[in-house]
């Protein structure tokens, strides 16, 4: 019997080889991976269904957060880059800052950058709506290190508790105090690890006359507001960029204002600890997904994000109309004179 069937099976692919290695060859073209990203505009998000202000005021228009769709870089989608217009090629080692970087160091970051943008957008919100918003905590966090050229212990996810037994709540102080040592000098830091505190001796180095420990720093930090406001993101919705419309978001529900004038509103853009709108990568890819989410306005940083959002709207004759804006309140102040 299993001769017959081998039998069998061995006729099968004398007469079908063509197909069969037709098979193959478009599984491999499919599904074999390149060190790329494909990249394209996806399109909007109202952010409204994230953030909630207790007894909120009403708007009759929407902020939108604009996406970006990515698609696993495979021999396939890599070839159809280059034939689609609105695919780009993104190399994944954009997407680490050293060689050391683990995608849970990236996941990591990125889901920090989120949290950091939130807090920052809230506490804007707040100042300009004139609500109460106090500092309650701040936490310090290694999110950068490279091994290759700082020999130092600390590690991403680290939370920097003290640095020779004192404690900073803001990079400034902490950097200035770094600045008082000199180079080979030992400190000792103490940090957070798996919920566990420990303290690492690390050596001071010296890079472009400025004294350093050789690591990337992120501070965290947490406010208590009045009005109560719940801020829920989707984990895929990671990153800093999306800081400028949370800000306009939280102060559209806190305010009787509705500077949204009943238009659709996208954007993008971080927010920085100063109010100002920092730029982003990939801007053109924002831009259109904006204009496939039927967006009336896009706000974007201004600088090169604005020069270069202009020279693609203009190349790929799109619809949507460009706001510039530099801080927070600009922003706030060019969309209240919209008609």
């Amino acid at each position: 019997m299993f001769k017959k069937y081998f039998s069998y099976f061995i006729d099968f692919i004398k007469e079908e080889y063509k197909f069969i290695l037709f098979l193959i060859l478009l599984l491999i073209i499919c599904e074999y991976p390149v060190n790329y990203y494909i990249t394209t505009g996806g399109g909007i998000s109202d952010v409204s269904s994230r953030i909630k202000v207790t007894d909120k005021s009403k708007a009759t228009g929407s902020f939108n957060i604009s996406y970006v769709e990515e698609l696993q870089g495979t021999l396939l989608t890599y070839g159809l880059s280059y034939v689609i217009p609105t695919w780009e090629r993104d190399s994944a080692d954009n997407y680490k800052y050293t060689t050391d970087d683990s995608i849970d160091d990236i996941n990591f970051r990125n889901d920090l950058d989120l949290k950091v943008a939130n807090s920052t957008a809230t506490y804007w919100a707040y100042t300009l709506a004139n609500k109460n918003v106090k500092e309650i905590s701040s936490k310090m966090y290694v999110i950068i290190t490279d091994n290759m050229k700082y020999k130092n212990p600390l590690k991403v996810k680290d939370e920097v508790l003290a640095i020779d037994g004192n404690n900073y709540s803001d990079l400034e102080s902490f950097r200035n105090y770094i600045q008082t040592k000199n180079k080979d000098d030992i400190v000792n830091i103490k940090i957070k690890r798996n919920n566990k505190e420990k303290t690492l001796k690390c050596k001071i180095y010296e890079e472009d006359n400025k004294k350093i420990i050789g690591v990337g720093i992120q501070i965290l930090k947490k406010y208590e507001v009045s009005p109560k406001v719940r801020i829920k993101f989707k984990s895929s919705e990671s990153g800093p960029s999306g800081g400028l419309i949370t800000a306009l978001e939280i102060y559209n529900q806190l305010t009787q204002k509705d500077i949204t004038k009943g238009y659709t509103i996208a954007g993008t853009g971080t927010i920085e600890q100063d109010g100002t709108i920092g730029e982003i990568g990939g801007v053109k890819y924002k831009i259109l997904g904006a204009e496939k989410g039927h967006a009336d306005y896009f706000l974007v940083p201004a600088g090169n994000n604005y020069n270069d959002a202009k020279k693609y709207k203009e190349k790929k004759h799109l619809k949507i109309k460009l706001i510039k804006v530099s801080n927070i309140e600009n922003a706030i102040n060019k969309l209240e004179k919209l008609k």
